[in-house]
């Protein structure tokens, strides 16, 4: 893939958004299936958005903060293959976790809890800048070249 001259094209970028944002919500379920499910009788939105579910005071609240850790650590994978380049990791990481503080705000209100907060702003730095390593990890990698020598 060349980086030369890029054209900007606004359904690529709304579409790797759109992706990101799906990706990132079905790791997140299924780390909560799998973490949560486990825990609660019945799963519902409110560990998704209410931001009174992610509490460090519970077994299950530790649960929540673990999965969206964990999804956060997924997204940065999801960059690599999404973006593909490390100076736009950080837009894309962003655009997804202010779309979730809307979806959050519509749900529950405005999250007052401190624990929410310090986990989001975690999960954000986290898969910006993981995100941005790999992509640069994938960025400086040698292109093989096959070098034939005739046989003489």
């Amino acid at each position: 893939m060349f980086y030369g001259a890029v054209v900007w094209d606004p359904w690529l970028i709304v579409a790797q958004i759109v992706c990101l944002q799906c990706l990132y919500y079905l790791t997140l379920g299924l780390f909560l299936a799998i973490l949560v499910g486990t825990r609660v009788s019945r799963m519902s939105l409110v560990y998704f958005f209410d931001y009174a579910a992610v509490a460090a005071s519970t077994v299950t609240g530790w649960c929540v903060i673990a999965s969206f850790i964990l999804s956060s650590l997924a997204g940065a994978g999801f960059l690599v293959y999404l973006v593909e380049r490390a100076k736009k990791c950080l837009d894309f990481t962003a655009t997804l976790y202010i779309i979730h503080i809307f979806i959050c705000i519509m749900y529950g209100g405005w999250p007052s809890s401190m624990t929410w907060w310090v986990v989001n702003v975690t999960g954000l730095a986290i898969m910006a800048l993981l995100g941005e390593y790999l992509c640069i990890r994938r960025e400086l990698r040698e292109i093989p070249i096959a070098r034939y020598r005739p046989n003489v």
